[in-house]
């Protein structure tokens, strides 16, 4: 599993300050209290005139306050609307301590850094407004960053292919040369799949270190140092655990991971934490990690001319036998457990041990070399750390682990970039956790949807995933900070935090739901047909698409069609496509921030999704006027991660559907009808054509855990919600 750190940081002012607790500028009306900031006429009204009193806000940032001060972790819901980002940012710069402020989102981090920091800085420091204030570091993926070893010796590889990438290639010549940060970011004529900057990024595979001749003047070196200096770190979710996960391998060792200590840690979109920390925690041993060792260590070796027989036997060696060895284990589409292990050893051990003494073969020739470039000594900790962790995928019996295999298939360069990262990047996958079969993409930064398979040859991953991370983190995380807070706009479950305090492991946390800032029983209209057939059965989907044709000729278009599964949504979209007078847009066809720019931008405009729409979207104004969501969106069971939680949870004496798959599809739906209320202007109808929220006992949870819509099952009401029976 990739365990790279990626990072990238800006500063808000230079100011050096301790490593251990910032020193920063005093705060303007320090003696002020929370309330006479937040308050109508208050401090932060007077600098932004459309700056609104919230009640919630206010709340939260008192709470937040408290914890700070005592010591204590909080977890609390805060409604759309409720401002919570000044809320818990208020405190913070309040209490003197240096945060790290962990997102789920880039647009979430980006929000942060780039307009409610500043926006703070402003009403806090105006005195100051020409010298330092805070000291900011954002932090992102280190495939965002330049890597000038990568670069430089590209200089001398005739390994371009063709013009475009040889433009590419003097374009990122030129900006290197001024580029303060090497924040691919700022090279906006570089296209997103490009496969030159695949070659040059600072991702973690190919970094020396401190033996690289380009140490001290590394972009990742640069950005551990501000790291240091910075009273605020903002960083996603993905860059925490990754981080966390370095320093428990390290045993504490005071230069592993690259986040500094932290008085601190705010989570903000906290609902993602148990996937994104079960991704980290585990390890993803694939035929693609082979590859690329074998590849990269043949590409060094010619360009240092050190190609040897010997070499070159053990490159090919290693392939052959990663090939084979893959290829023997059990078929199967997507992904499923692997509960043969000990009988597929048992057989094919010969092919194990095989695989694990190319890797040992491939090690010892490089350790064996007169003289070794830099990355030798990289390539060597490699193939040490396939072998160490192939061991445990295939023969570890710690019973807090699930074994499994993911085939898909490959997709050229875009799809094998995705394999390769997809434990580094946007590891929170709720594609497969929660919904059917919809892929994360190729872009680092995005989450995009494709169907499973693919033609061409199958890449196999070796999964081991912990089943249950919350004694995990009790362990290495709560009980080692002072403070922490959780927040989101989905944490409660029946206005609880009984099952995120169990999945996550949080004890003696306080606890607090605020109400959102929007009157949703006026903004909006939940509707749920009675009439329509269980979404589970064959004669759902006509009868659906049906009832999806008529709301969407109410509400004239202007929506999100949602679903849980890929094949539902190509089925309902086929089955409308020149049914609808509306323009259909699908995802999958273009880039998730294509299409969001396409539907902003064409009047009456449809969406057809999956999950990776259910979250971090968001569409203001009429543009939006509907969310149809086809079902419940309960976890897959036939997951493997789902259904050995679910037997854990069910062994232990529980009761696994109501106590884990009925919050999970909870906190889930109300993601997605989120989607559809963002402003106190905002208006529309939400849609579940699931009627079991109706009719099943488990239905109340679901309804008693949403917000206060105005609920109906007639479409009449409908109709007269949008002036449609007048």
């Amino acid at each position: 599993m990739e365990l790279a750190i990626i990072e990238t940081s800006v500063a808000l002012g230079s100011q050096p300050v301790s490593p251990s607790k910032p020193e920063r500028p005093a705060a303007g009306g320090k003696g002020a209290t929370l309330h006479q900031f937040f308050a109508p006429g208050g401090l932060l009204a007077r600098t932004h005139p459309a700056y609104e009193f919230r009640r919630g806000q206010l709340q939260m940032a008192q709470a937040v306050e408290q914890a700070l001060e005592e010591k204590r972790h909080l977890i609390v819901e805060a409604g759309t609307g409720t401002g919570k980002t000044l809320a818990y940012l208020l405190p913070v710069i309040r209490s003197g301590k240096r945060v790290i402020i962990s997102t789920g989102t880039k647009n979430l981090q980006e929000q942060l850094f780039y307009k409610d920091i500043p926006f703070l800085e402003q009403a806090l420091f105006p005195e100051s407004s020409s010298g330092p204030r805070l000291s900011v570091c954002y932090m992102k993926g280190r495939n965002n960053y330049l890597c000038r070893k990568k670069l430089y010796d590209l200089t001398d590889q005739p390994v371009l292919s063709g013009l475009e990438e040889i433009e590419q290639y003097r374009a990122i010549s030129a900006w290197e040369k001024n580029t303060a940060t090497g924040d691919r970011a700022e090279l906006a004529e570089l296209p997103e799949t490009s496969a030159l900057w695949h070659k040059l990024d600072a991702r973690s595979d190919a970094c020396i270190g401190q033996k690289c001749s380009e140490w001290e003047r590394c972009f990742i070196t640069e950005m551990r140092r501000r790291g240091l200096e910075s009273d605020i770190v903002i960083v996603n979710h993905h860059l925490f655990f990754a981080d966390l996960a370095i320093k428990l391998q390290a045993e504490g060792a005071p230069d592993a991971g690259i986040l500094p200590d932290a008085a601190a840690v705010i989570f903000d979109e906290a609902h993602e934490l148990e996937d994104v920390a079960g991704n980290y925690f585990g390890i993803s041993v694939s035929n693609l990690r082979v590859d690329d060792l074998a590849r990269d260590v043949e590409t060094s070796l010619q360009h240092n001319h050190m190609m040897s027989a010997s070499l070159s036997g053990a490159l090919g060696s290693l392939r052959e036998k990663s090939q084979f060895f893959f290829s023997l284990l059990p078929p199967g589409d997507g992904r499923f457990a692997f509960e043969t292990r000990r009988e597929f050893l048992e057989e094919n051990g010969d092919e194990f041990l095989a695989l694990n003494q190319s890797l040992t073969r491939l090690a010892g020739e490089l350790e064996g070399l007169p003289q070794k470039p830099e990355e030798i000594f990289n390539f060597v900790r490699r193939a040490q750390e396939l072998q160490m962790q192939l061991a445990f995928a295939m023969e570890s019996e710690d019973r807090n682990t699930v074994f499994w295999i993911e085939r898909r298939g490959s997709r050229g360069f875009g799809a094998q970039k995705h394999n390769r990262d997809r434990n580094d990047r946007e590891g929170h996958n709720r594609e497969a956790h929660d919904f059917s079969r919809a892929l994360t993409g190729p872009n680092a930064n995005e989450r995009e949807a494709f169907p499973p398979g693919g033609r061409g040859r199958q890449n196999v991953f070796l999964q081991a995933t912990p089943i249950d991370v919350g004694p995990i983190l009790r362990e290495c995380l709560w009980s080692k900070l002072e403070c922490a807070v959780l927040t989101s706009a989905t944490l409660a479950v029946g206005g609880g935090f009984e099952y995120i305090r169990r999945r996550l492991g949080l004890e003696h946390a306080r606890e607090s739901v605020l109400p959102s800032h929007f009157d949703y029983e006026t903004q909006a209209l939940f509707y749920v047909p009675p009439d329509l057939p269980d979404a589970r059965t064959p004669q759902f989907s006509s009868l659906a698409a049906e009832r999806i044709r008529r709301l969407l000729e109410i509400t004239r278009g202007r929506a999100f069609v949602l679903f849980t599964s890929y094949a539902q949504m190509n089925d309902i979209y086929q089955r409308l496509l020149g049914l609808l007078e509306f323009p259909m847009l699908r995802q999958g066809d273009a880039p998730k921030s294509a299409l969001l720019e396409e539907f902003r931008l064409t009047p009456n405009s449809v969406l057809f999704a999956t999950s990776s729409f259910w979250q971090g979207v968001d569409v203001q104004g009429e543009q939006l006027s509907c969310v149809i969501i086809d079902r419940l969106p309960f976890a897959v069971p036939s997951d493997p991660v789902v259904a050995a939680r679910v037997k854990a949870i069910d062994a232990d004496g529980g009761n696994a559907f109501f106590q884990y798959q009925v919050p999970g599809a909870v906190i889930t739906l109300k993601q997605g009808f989120g989607r559809l209320i963002r402003s106190l202007h905002d208006r529309g109808l939400l849609v579940l054509l699931d009627n079991r929220i109706l009719k099943k006992q488990y239905g109340r949870v679901f309804i008693e855990s949403l917000p206060t819509y105005k609920k109906t099952t007639e479409l009449r009401v409908v109709e007269e919600f949008f002036g449609a029976g007048e």
